[in-house]
């Protein structure tokens, strides 16, 4: 059964980090890209970054402090987020594509985690 499931949302203070992961099953990692999407109340779905075999991706508001990486012995990517702010709360998930498309647009993704919670506040 394919599957993506988010881990590592939480409750961090401003400056802080945080690392999330998705752990996928049913398929295998190597063949797909995967991105990072992001949800705050009240507005639209912001794709944030994207990986596959051959680039990374990130959208601009969250480049130079965010990473993402991928460990495909156990089909996980991993968005490392340092220096967080109040305006990256939101939920975030985790999407599958073919290939990284950038600017991200979620039409592209065919299967999703059900999302992770973070907020940023003091």
């Amino acid at each position: 059964q394919l599957q993506l499931v988010e881990s590592g949302g939480g409750l961090v203070q401003p400056g802080g980090s945080l690392r999330l992961s998705c752990a996928a099953s049913g398929f295998t990692l190597d063949y797909y890209a995967i991105g990072w999407f992001r949800q705050a109340p009240g507005k639209e779905r912001e794709g944030v970054s994207c990986i596959s075999s051959r680039t990374t991706y990130y959208a601009d508001s969250v480049k130079g402090r965010f990473t993402i990486s991928r460990d495909n012995a156990k089909n996980t990517v991993y968005l490392q987020m340092n220096s967080l702010k109040p305006e990256d709360t939101a939920v975030y998930f985790c999407a599958r594509a073919a290939w990284c498309i950038t600017p991200i647009q979620a039409r592209f993704y065919d299967y999703w985690g059900q999302g992770t919670q973070v907020t940023v506040s003091s």
